[in-house]
């Protein structure tokens, strides 16, 4: 160690009472003082964002004693992401938390919520934070529901031609249902998740379709019903 002239002239002075030790943070239902990565454990989810702001991602990690147990990366916005976020899967699981905010994930949105994240989960401030033992590895996947896709909503308007549901959380809109004043009243859609578990079942791809189709709202109420893709 080496210290400036005015350190070695200074003469050594006691330390008082106050001394106490890192504060406990909340980690899987304890308190715990954390001194080393290794100390810390936890369950949260995080976003992050690319430089231009053209796309983002969500990142979702399960951290079990300073290490990287599960990673789930969803991205939006960039073709470039998607290609990053599949390196990323790979890169993350196995790393420490310290290990991973200094790692190229390639892509300025996932090296961001791995930021945000590293924060979260070193403060304490995870989902898991009061749940005894933490979460299952495997618990990342819970988000994505049934057919493991992602939640996704794109809605497009404009102020001439009014708006357009494009995609929902129940799926891929394929019909708006509108009253006699064209308002939106409802909507039909398609579980794309759903329809290629009943493809991967058996089915053919029709009746896979046919029985993968929900709607919601008045659909049955409707004047009309429409494409947002194309009318």
């Amino acid at each position: 160690m080496i210290y400036t002239n005015e350190v070695e002239q200074m003469c050594p002075i006691a330390a008082t009472g106050g001394q106490h030790g890192a504060a406990p943070i909340p980690e899987e239902g304890k308190w715990v003082k954390a001194k080393e990565i290794k100390d810390i454990s936890g369950f949260t989810h995080g976003i992050g964002w690319c430089a231009p702001q053209q796309g983002t991602c969500k990142l979702t990690l399960n951290v079990k004693e300073g290490v990287i147990q599960e990673a789930l990366v969803e991205t939006i916005g960039c073709s470039g992401m998607t290609h990053s976020a599949a390196m990323a899967a790979e890169i993350l699981p196995g790393r420490t938390i310290l290990e991973a905010l200094n790692t190229d994930l390639v892509c300025d949105a996932i090296n961001t919520a791995m930021r945000e994240l590293f924060l979260q989960i070193v403060y304490g401030r995870t989902q898991s934070a009061f749940s005894e033992g933490g979460l299952t590895v495997g618990a990342g996947l819970e988000d994505l529901g049934k057919g493991l896709r992602s939640q996704v909503g794109t809605m497009y308007g404009t102020l001439k031609k009014g708006p357009r549901y494009l995609e929902m959380t129940d799926g891929y809109v394929t019909g708006l249902a509108l009253n006699e004043d064209d308002e939106i009243i409802g909507y039909k859609f398609v579980n794309f998740g759903k329809m290629m578990d009943f493809i991967k079942g058996g089915d053919d791809a029709n009746t896979a379709f046919e029985k993968a189709q929900g709607q919601y709202g008045r659909v049955d109420d409707a004047v009309k019903i429409v494409d947002p893709r194309k009318e």
